[in-house]
């Protein structure tokens, strides 16, 4: 089947946002007297819902977390974003390279990635075509989001590929029908995974992919948010 359009993640896909994110939850949750060892006790969180993550949190260490909580860590992270935060190496060159349709889909708020991506200078590329779980009202690994992107782009599930860094994406974009591609995936995916998803070293190797040889496509094909 060809591929006529490009999911993408934001947060470790385009963006190197997940790192300062969890350094932002773990400086909040010390704040407030939860001894986080590192931000790698985290890591298994990724990719998952803020909602998720927080109640994993409270799961992990046995406290009820503040009602202001939340609002703490999205504040904090705001701050490192605009003081820290990265393009994914190859990202630019890529979404200047591609010759389908493509969009964002992430579980993330708009504004969220409206900073992230206009930190880094990928907002231009992809300014309508970004798509929320918080919009939606389904978050991955649940396939919505990705069936709700794919709807707006006017292709069908088939017809699209995903690109992924988390387990709980490749599993939305698997779910949906939906071709993956794995942007450096954990060393040991899961039997579900392992031979169901393409490893994506670099961001740019997808510019090679035979789906990619044809015209540029036109500006007036591009969906709005």
């Amino acid at each position: 089947m060809p591929i006529d359009a490009i999911i993408f993640d934001c947060d470790g896909t385009l963006v190197d946002s997940e790192p300062l994110g969890f350094a932002a939850m773990v400086r909040t949750a010390r704040d407030c007297g939860i001894e986080v060892a590192s931000d790698d006790e985290l890591l298994h969180l990724k990719g998952q819902s803020m909602t998720s993550c927080l109640q994993a949190l409270e799961r992990m260490y046995g406290r009820v977390l503040p009602t202001d909580f939340e609002a703490r860590v999205r504040e904090r992270m705001s701050e490192n974003f605009r003081s820290e935060l990265r393009v994914i190496e190859g990202a630019a060159e890529l979404l200047t390279g591609l010759n389908v349709p493509f969009c964002v889909a992430s579980n993330g708020p708009l504004s969220k990635m409206d900073l992230t991506l206009g930190i880094t200078g990928l907002l231009p590329y992809l300014e309508g075509r970004i798509f929320s779980a918080y919009e939606v009202g389904s978050w991955k690994p649940d396939p919505g989001l990705f069936l709700h992107a794919a709807a707006a782009m006017g292709v069908s599930p088939q017809s699209c590929a995903v690109v992924e860094d988390s387990v709980s994406g490749m599993r939305a974009g698997l779910a949906a029908g939906m071709h993956v591609f794995a942007f450096h995936p954990p060393e040991s995916l899961a039997d579900d995974l392992k031979d169901r998803v393409e490893v994506l070293h670099r961001l740019t190797d997808l510019l090679a992919m035979p789906w990619n040889q044809r015209s540029p496509i036109h500006e007036s094909t591009v969906p709005t948010r």
